[in-house]
């Protein structure tokens, strides 16, 4: 098989049957669609060529900077297309998240702006979050850059219309799969497959997965979070069910130790997730004696070698390391709900009768544009790190943690209430409730 571009090998992707001594489903064959395998190494390959694409020779042109609001592998696969093609290429978040993929987009030569925003999800109500007013800025027309747009471009899920959708449907003999299961991110896999699938069936059941609330998993959003994004439309899903940060881990196991495909934690999320569903579903079809066998497809969106920090964080016995001492990752969700919170009315009159040392958990850039006044900056992984060495400050010393929604000020709690600090509280609903809420920010 030969190419002229590395661009013509981007599609075309393996559909792998997936051992029921694996899964352990009796009625239905699971598919994975390896999207691990495109050149670039993920899904967003397809996107990221047909977003970009029709616009190259003008930016050529025009010496444009290609920008797209990324911390992952949007972002990986435009620095590598900007590249070959003489353009620079600039990433822009909230915050690298995986420090993989930041070293790598440095490889390639990207700039990476990390600006405040208050979501991983740029906020298009909110025209004083910094991430909204830099989409607006690099989408007026004659700027002079090349903004691929993911969260809103349809080109993002036209990718997979065109692509991912019938390759599924080539593979299964013409056939669409009974169930499709996709991680959601910006949406534009599940949405566009979806409707390639249910243009050719309409039958076609179609399962989307977000992360729990309390939970990171790299490439799929939260429920709060999917609603941000422009492509996202519940009613492209039959059903939307929530996958935890473990389940995604123990699928990724599986598909790493049982099936040899070195899928990441969403690859690990959407198995652990079509799995959980389509057992009750099996349990239906034996109950009916002799049923029609079912078929079922989930895709595999990257490879893991990019998440080996996050699963040493998560899972260190994975990697014959002890979980450390004083650590957040060590603290389970029932631990985290059970943590002292505290609404913005109750935390204002606790403050000024208290007085207790306010630690901002947000990122530098963050806390420079708004804060509470006399809270103290710590970036959340700078306090993980400091917290292995002990107690940072007295335990008798009463503490508000904030961070931008509540939730991980939240774990922190937790986590210090049980190293034996006997006053430590979160903010609930944490920045973000507070500026809601017209209390005062120290604004720079």
């Amino acid at each position: 098989m030969r190419y002229e571009t590395i661009t013509d090998a981007i599609g075309d992707t393996p559909l792998v049957r997936i051992d029921p001594a694996v899964h352990g489903l009796t009625h239905i064959d699971l598919y994975a669609k390896l999207e691990l395998l495109n050149p670039f190494g993920s899904v967003k390959d397809r996107a990221a060529w047909r977003m970009a694409e029709p616009h190259l020779k003008r930016a050529q042109a025009d010496g444009a900077t290609v920008v797209e609001l990324s911390s992952g592998n949007t972002a990986k696969a435009l620095a590598v297309i900007a590249g070959m093609h003489g353009l620079p290429f600039t990433s822009i978040t909230n915050r690298m998240k995986v420090p993989e993929i930041k070293d790598l987009l440095l490889l390639l030569g990207a700039t990476i702006e990390e600006l405040p925003g208050q979501a991983e999800c740029l906020d298009p109500t909110n025209t004083e979050d910094p991430l909204t007013r830099i989409h607006r800025t690099i989408s007026e027309a004659g700027s002079q850059y090349l903004h691929t747009d993911q969260y809103y471009n349809p080109l993002n899920a036209q990718a997979h219309i065109d692509g991912t959708g019938p390759e599924i449907i080539k593979d299964l003999d013409g056939r669409a799969p009974d169930y499709f299961i996709a991680c959601v991110g910006t949406a534009g896999s599940s949405t566009g497959a979806a409707q390639a699938l249910r243009a050719h069936d309409p039958s076609v059941t179609v399962v989307g997965l977000v992360a729990g609330k309390s939970d990171f998993i790299p490439g799929i959003r939260n429920i709060d979070e999917v609603h941000e994004v422009g492509l996202f439309d519940p009613e492209n899903y039959d059903t939307i069910e929530a996958v935890t940060a473990d389940e995604a881990i123990d699928g990724l196991l599986d598909l790493v130790r049982r099936c040899g495909i070195l899928a990441g934690p969403t690859g690990g999320g959407a198995y652990a997730g079509a799995v959980r569903h389509l057992r009750a579903v099996d349990a239906e079809l034996a109950a009916e004696g002799t049923p029609r066998r079912r078929t079922a497809v989930f895709i595999v969106c990257d490879r893991v070698e990019s998440y080996m920090s996050y699963l040493r964080r998560r899972r260190p016995e994975l990697l014959n390391q002890q979980a450390r001492a004083g650590s957040v990752s060590t603290v389970t969700d029932e631990q985290a709900s059970a943590a002292p919170a505290m609404d913005v009315d109750a935390a204002r009159q606790w403050m000024a009768h208290a007085q207790p040392l306010v630690v901002d958990l947000r990122g530098t850039f963050a806390f420079g544009v708004a804060h509470i006044e006399g809270s103290v900056n710590i970036v959340d992984e700078l306090f993980d790190e400091l917290l292995h060495g002990g107690m940072p400050f007295g335990s008798e010393r009463p503490v508000m943690l904030v961070c931008p929604v509540g939730e991980k000020s939240r774990r922190y709690a937790a986590l210090l209430s049980l190293m034996g600090h006997r006053d430590v509280r979160s903010l609930d609903g944490g920045v973000v409730a507070w500026r809601d809420a017209g209390a005062p920010l120290v604004r720079a």
